[in-house]
């Protein structure tokens, strides 16, 4: 048993999700590196200090710079806003630690790109945190598909849509003012992020992007809201399969809806977040009067569920999901060895991003090669 010390950047959602993440990942994976929750990043000493004692980390700072320079942190892991991402991460690589960084990489093209040279460059572990692809449901997706159960690809339909700014009447707060925190910055990534696992490469697309609020109230008054609430996308895939992908932040009463329909010649799959612990399976093969979709709940007889419970449709829930995403995380620094999404990968994510943005700018559909 080796221990790592780990150095959190940030203490609101996310950073609680990575505590608990490094916490429990050693008793449920029994890794060889065990997490030390060393110190913890938040924007004030107070407020540091607190978050230390709830979360459980030995010290605090105000200041990641402190965090990244301190020689008794090992790795770094990275739970603020995007537009931090780059600093935090160039400053950890030249220190020689690791990066585990939430999605999505970068605030822009130019951030994510430095940052997946800075990975390279200094040759250390990497990983972005898209956790919702980590489902054992969506693994098992991913395995169906790459077997060639339900053939060769044709369709794809893909959404990540949520309610928490529904109405005209929900107040502006941080997620309305910077371009990159509206529903391209946030909610996309996820749902991109899971058709290039699922299905591969986006050749081509053509986007529409829209702010359906343009105004919110303000503590004094009302405020513009600086980026978008939806966006729609028709897609193709290198592989020749064509898709359209919907990321709302205003869909009432959407609470989580990541979700897919992969069509294929053979058969089809379905998956709902909401519903996290199924999966809908179609077998074209199946003889009439017994066709249709057969709800598949996840077992211990699908990735990553048995170390969390031996229950067949107990479930597992979002926590988990970090959890194995740190598993991994441990694996890349251990081994040496890359392991999925990497910053590469999370780069790819914010090349499509970006392209969609080209695409509603200019009207027209763009060719991803153009972006590098």
């Amino acid at each position: 048993m080796t221990e790592i010390r780990f150095g959190v950047v940030g203490t609101g959602y996310m950073g609680k999700a990575h505590a608990l993440a490094l916490k429990s990942v050693a008793t449920v994976f029994d890794t060889p590196l065990r997490p030390v929750c060393e110190m913890v990043c938040a924007t004030t000493q107070e407020g540091a200090a607190e978050k230390a004692r709830a979360f459980g980390y030995n010290r605090w700072a105000a200041d990641w710079r402190q965090l990244v320079d301190d020689p008794n942190v090992d790795a770094v892991s990275i739970a603020s806003p995007q537009w931090t991402h780059r600093d935090i991460a160039l400053a950890a690589f030249e220190r020689g630690k690791p990066v585990f960084c939430e999605k999505p990489l970068g605030e822009s093209l130019d951030d994510s790109r430095a940052m997946v040279e800075a990975a390279a460059k200094a040759g250390l572990a990497n990983m972005v945190g898209f956790n919702y692809i980590r489902t054992p449901a969506s693994q098992l997706a991913r395995d169906v598909i790459a077997a060639g159960e339900i053939g060769r690809i044709i369709n794809v339909q893909a959404e990540h849509s949520e309610d928490f700014l529904a109405g005209e009447m929900t107040p502006a707060d941080w997620r309305t003012e910077h371009l990159s925190a509206g529903t391209m910055g946030d909610l996309a990534p996820h749902i991109i992020n899971a058709v290039l696992r699922l299905v591969g490469p986006i050749a081509s697309l053509v986007a529409d992007i829209a702010t359906m609020f343009p105004e919110r109230p303000g503590p004094d008054g009302a405020v513009a809201v600086n980026n978008d609430d939806q966006a729609n996308m028709l897609v193709r895939f290198e592989n020749g399969a064509m898709g359209s992908l919907t990321a709302s932040r205003v869909a009432t009463g959407r609470k989580m809806g990541y979700a897919y329909a992969i069509t294929g010649t053979k058969g089809a799959v379905r998956f709902d977040q909401e519903d996290q612990n199924a999966l809908w399976l179609y077998d074209a093969a199946a003889p009439k009067g017994r066709q249709g979709f057969t709800k598949i709940l996840t077992g211990p007889d699908h990735p990553d569920y048995l170390p969390f419970l031996q229950g067949p449709g107990h479930g597992t829930g979002y926590n988990e999901q970090i959890t194995i995403e740190m598993r991994d995380f441990l694996k890349a620094i251990a081994t040496g060895e890359a392991v999925w999404p990497t910053f590469r990968d999370g780069h790819e994510v914010n090349r499509v991003v970006e392209a969609a943005r080209l695409s509603h700018g200019q009207a027209r559909w763009v060719k991803m090669d153009e972006l590098a």
